[in-house]
């Protein structure tokens, strides 16, 4: 797993991480970081919200719609940035457009300055098993550079999932 992580890192240039979903948010699991000495960096073995990170809703996109639209009204929508979703109807109509675009987006909802892509790792049956996602300061990554760079972590979610088998 960690050898497909460094091949994404080496082709976007930023931190790739491996995220699994939790009880209390997404688990990073695996990461590379970027060789940047400008960098967001978040350890191995950290948590961070389902809400407002791009792996965070890769994985509430991929809950059957019932479940998504409890679960999101189950969670704390804490602001954590003036860009952070903090209403249910806001957040569910998002989780829309990933289920049909197949990829997420933070766009400085967690970290203002940092924005990231995530796509979902699923099992042969459809099912979510983690998030294969890429971060950078938005001074260096623009959203539309990250999803320039789309089909790098489709092929490497492909790889991530054919491991599982």
């Amino acid at each position: 797993r960690h050898q497909i992580l460094m091949k994404v890192a080496r082709n976007v240039s930023e931190t790739v991480n491996y995220v699994m979903p939790g009880e209390e948010g997404m688990h990073y699991v695996d990461r590379v970081e970027t060789d940047w000495a400008f960098r967001v960096q978040l350890p191995i073995g950290t948590d961070v919200p389902f809400h407002c990170t791009a792996s965070g809703k890769a994985f509430l996109a991929s809950l059957p719609p019932k479940a998504r639209q409890q679960m999101v009204h189950s969670l704390d929508l804490e602001a954590l940035t003036p860009n952070t979703h903090t209403e249910p109807a806001r957040l569910l109509a998002e989780l829309d457009e990933v289920n049909r675009a197949g990829y997420s987006l933070d766009r400085e909802e967690f970290v203002e300055g940092m924005v990231a892509i995530a796509v979902p790792v699923l099992d042969s049956q459809k099912r979510f098993l983690a998030a294969l996602a890429f971060h950078g300061p938005l001074i260096r990554l623009s959203i539309d550079i990250a999803i320039s760079r789309l089909p790098v972590l489709q092929s490497a979610a492909g790889e991530l999932a054919s491991l599982m088998e």
